[in-house]
């Protein structure tokens, strides 16, 4: 037993020379690459392993380039901003440099990005953002012969943006796209746009409920009480909303609601059940229709411009119900003097007759022959007691018709001086 674990513990020795072996034999291979690459071009060599042509394992790439030395390096950003970004990053690392006589590039994907140094650009106020990497990781690195590199992401962002939604629908917005190095300070690192508000290109920018107004590029300093100072750039731009969805789902049913509610204006004042319920109808679709959007808009403390021409709107069909209670009260008034005056019998109930359809007729009620009374001193000898007994209804009659009348020009004028100054001033 104790010669079988002598035996093993001798295999294991041989296994670990030969093991040494193998890695002083593979040290040696890449000193004849190296030898090689100095008297050939590089580029057209097949054979050669991204890491043994630009000598990754030679260089501590958790370092950022030129640590030490008394050169500054600089970042240089060009992206483009949609909803899909492409974040692109210029910079100059010599230790990647590699002979090539033609002066091509090489071109890698996200396994090399993993082995050297890369800029550790974020976005500031970012609520969430990552990294395509459908069918790949959406990330190409370019080398070039002098050690210059070309570094591309394809990133999705949601970056906050501090809006003022007092003007919705009809907002603009100012927002704010903010990237900066995490770890390195003013002093390590500079970022600076490549080509300035050209190094930002949004022609094929599409959204659904904005289009881009103006945007510009800028940069500055951020600073931290506990790190520094940092570089930081911006990407300003101002959004405007797109009406057309709004106009179709909130502005026009609305419209047509008050719109519909001056119906009643036109229907005859002794039509109890078509007015009413004309005007309760208008009421509650106005009011589901101001459910549906305050659902869906943002709960914000202030009153935004869409509430203002909803609960106005809402005003104007309340205010129609409102009209035909006055005129209602008005007939009524007008029936109770008929009463009085001796044209209905006073066995006749006048609220019966409404409960049971709705509406007064006149015409169907028997009238019952009073004795005619004698005139008195004061009334005038040429005016007959039938002929003062017919002139206060007809008053009555005519103050019920001039409430239609009126709310007939009234209320269309009123909507459309209201529409006139809401649109001149969020418009």
């Amino acid at each position: 037993m104790v010669l079988m674990l002598w035996a093993l513990f001798f295999l294991a020795s041989l296994l670990r020379i030969n093991h040494s072996t193998f890695w002083l034999c593979s040290s040696c291979f890449c000193r004849r690459i190296d030898y090689k690459l100095k008297r050939q071009d590089s580029t057209k060599t097949l054979l050669i392993k991204s890491e043994q042509l630009l000598r990754i394992e030679d260089h501590d790439f958790a370092i950022r380039p030129g640590f030490g030395s008394q050169n500054h390096t600089h970042t240089q950003i060009k992206h483009d901003f949609t909803i899909t970004l492409y974040l692109r990053h210029y910079w100059k690392d010599e230790r990647l440099s590699f002979p090539s006589h033609t002066n091509q590039s090489r071109t890698f994907d996200s396994r090399l990005v993993k082995k050297i140094w890369v800029p550790d650009v974020f976005f500031v106020h970012s609520k969430r953002s990552f990294i395509h990497d459908t069918t790949n990781e959406n990330i190409m690195l370019r080398v070039y012969p002098d050690g210059n590199i070309l570094y591309s992401v394809r990133a999705t962002v949601t970056a906050l943006c501090s809006m003022d939604f007092s003007s919705f629908p009809l907002d603009t917005q100012n927002c704010s796209l903010e990237l900066e190095s995490y770890a390195y300070n003013e002093n390590d690192l500079m970022l600076y746009w490549k080509n300035g508000n050209d190094s930002l290109r949004t022609d094929e920018i599409v959204l659904s409920q904005f289009f881009i107004e103006n945007f510009h590029a800028s940069s500055g300093l951020a600073f931290y009480s506990s790190t520094g100072w940092y570089n930081r750039l911006f990407i300003n731009f101002i959004l405007r909303r797109h009406i057309f969805f709004f106009m179709l789902q909130t502005y026009f049913p609305t419209m047509l609601m008050v719109v519909l509610s001056w119906v009643s204006f036109w229907i005859d004042r002794r039509a109890v059940p078509a007015r009413v319920s004309l005007g309760m109808t208008t009421v509650l679709t106005m009011s589901t229709i101001i459910t549906g959007v305050s659902s869906s808009m943002p709960q914000v403390s202030y009153v935004k411009a869409v509430d203002i021409y909803l609960w106005t709107s809402f005003l104007f069909v309340f205010l129609s119900v409102i009209e035909y209670a006055a005129v209602n009260y008005c007939t009524t008034l007008e029936e109770m003097r008929k009463m009085r005056r001796g044209k209905i019998p006073s066995t006749f109930n006048a609220s019966q007759a409404m409960a049971f359809d709705g509406c007064f007729h006149d015409d169907d009620i028997e009238l019952t022959t009073f004795p005619r009374m004698a005139p008195t001193l004061t009334s005038d000898p040429l005016t007959t007691p039938s002929q003062n007994s017919d002139i206060r209804p007809m008053e009555g009659t005519r103050n019920s018709y001039m409430i239609d009348s009126y709310s007939r020009l009234a209320f269309p004028l009123s909507y459309l001086l209201f529409n006139a100054i809401y649109w001149s001033l969020y418009s």
